[in-house]
């Protein structure tokens, strides 16, 4: 019972303080109040919340700081804001599935899992620290495994899946690589060039997925949505570069620029009926003919 409740006054902290900075008695109060709306003890001293602030930061990732003039603590911002939110949300479906042992049979949690998070700590270690990797690869249109020995750059979540960034030292050039297709990963000594001469945060500003064209130019793509579906469109925006061009009770019409690679069709085409493509015409053609083969297969 005692671990419960120092979990629970664990989230409630990071709750106080996700919303607004607070001094100590502030949060005490809040605690204070919480223990008498859920029957249960999360009152704490001044010591018990500094060993509280550890903790949290230990188990979360999460770091509670004090601002000495202003006398009030506050987390630390000290990430992208898209970090900070996969943060807080690893650190809310955690306390969903862990403070009540009852909540298992509430939640029903996706059966897909990305694969290869394994080699997710070694990467980052090695990206921080500047080595090469070596791992053994298979693609899935090939048989053949090969070896690959490459200078780590980014690690990028895509589907539910996650995917190396990297320089290949065979020809130098920057690939992307599968967690789930690599093996046998092993971290090596060599150092990696101290300036990689590669800007890969814009290199992928136009990527919708994971394909990086080589000579490739973005371009605009303008989508019709009908009006239910782009209720979906608005509360998660496709990309980054999403505009609204139209949105009324015939359509929802929208402008991205990005590079009309495959990952990009194959998102296109699950919203089935509920999209049409006006711009460019090639690239609504394209769709077209893949709908027409699809028929086919019927």
């Amino acid at each position: 019972m005692a671990q419960r409740e120092t979990t629970t006054r664990h989230h409630l902290i990071i709750k106080k303080l996700r919303s607004t900075r607070a001094t100590f008695q502030e949060i005490a109060n809040y605690l204070s109040l919480e223990s008498e709306i859920q029957g249960r003890n999360f009152n704490t001293s001044l010591r018990t919340f500094q060993r509280d602030m550890d903790e949290i930061g230990t188990v979360y990732g999460i770091y509670i700081k004090y601002n000495r003039s202003g006398k009030y603590y506050h987390i630390e911002d000290g990430f992208e804001p898209e970090v900070n939110d996969r943060l807080f949300e690893a650190f809310d479906v955690y306390n969903a599935l862990k403070v009540n042992e009852h909540n298992q049979q509430h939640i029903l949690l996706e059966k897909r899992q990305a694969q290869g998070t394994q080699h997710l700590l070694g990467l980052l270690h090695a990206i921080r620290n500047r080595v090469q990797v070596s791992f053994a690869y298979q693609k899935y249109y090939h048989d053949l495994v090969s070896p690959r020995t490459v200078d780590p750059l980014v690690l990028k979540e895509f589907k539910y899946r996650w995917y190396l960034i990297a320089r290949d030292t065979y020809d130098d050039h920057v690939k992307v690589y599968a967690l789930d297709r690599m093996a046998d990963l092993e971290i090596l000594t060599v150092k990696s060039p101290k300036d990689p001469n590669v800007d890969i945060e814009q290199m992928m500003k136009h990527c919708f997925g994971i394909i990086i064209p080589n000579d490739e130019k973005p371009q605009n793509i303008v989508l019709s949505f009908t009006p239910f579906q782009g209720k979906y469109i608005k509360s998660l925006p496709l990309h980054d570069t999403q505009k609204i061009l139209v949105d009324n009770d015939k359509e929802l019409r929208i402008n991205l620029y990005v590079y009309p690679t495959y990952d990009f069709k194959m998102e296109i085409l699950s919203y089935g009926d509920t999209v049409k493509v006006i711009e460019p015409k090639q690239l609504a053609k394209e769709l077209k003919d893949t709908y027409s083969k699809a028929l086919k297969r019927y």
